[in-house]
């Protein structure tokens, strides 16, 4: 079991032992926000395809975001073709100052690797940074940052290793 599922299932089950009670959605409620994932309307193609392919894994990276969060954009990496990790990116309805983004590297190689994921703010000097890093066998994350940030991916075998099997550095949310 994934740690997303360990993750909302100890909150699932958190939220059952205080009684609260979700209302039950239809099938129709579903469709619309892609059977529990939101999506941002400014979600491209491959991030729309990926979160039809790979839905499970979009909406447990969406609730290890948090509340209020839509799929912004999704990525495979290195490439589609030698799949090692994912990048999931959620935004919390907004993009720009006083928005919150939320990053999550999503492991794919079924064994732990160094991992880094890091949102930056996107100004020339003194950007705040958020960051987690560490050996990992399911993601990393999850990072926030408001005020459009820029996203870096790093994956390798081990912290000590000179060569990555990811090395993935995109612009501003906003671009």
């Amino acid at each position: 079991m994934s740690s997303y599922a360990s993750r909302a299932g100890a909150t699932v089950a958190a939220l059952a032992a205080l009684c609260f009670v979700a209302p039950q959605a239809s099938a129709a409620d579903r469709t619309a926000v892609t059977e529990g994932l939101r999506l941002s309307p400014a979600a491209n193609a491959t991030t729309r395809t990926i979160a039809a392919q790979e839905r499970r894994a979009a909406i447990e990276a969406a609730t290890v975001c948090g509340t209020g969060y839509e799929l912004y954009y999704a990525e495979p990496l290195p490439t589609l073709d030698t799949r090692l990790g994912t990048l999931f990116t959620y935004d919390n309805g907004g993009l720009g100052p006083g928005d919150s983004e939320c990053a999550i590297l999503d492991n794919n190689t079924g064994s732990a690797k160094w991992m880094k994921i890091q949102l930056c703010e996107n100004k020339a000097s003194n950007p705040r940074c958020s960051v987690d890093q560490g050996n990992y066998s399911d993601y990393a994350g999850p990072v926030f940052m408001d005020n459009c940030p820029t996203v870096t991916a790093l994956m390798k075998t081990t912290s000590s290793s000179s060569s990555y099997l990811i090395n993935r550095v995109l612009g501003s949310f906003c671009d």
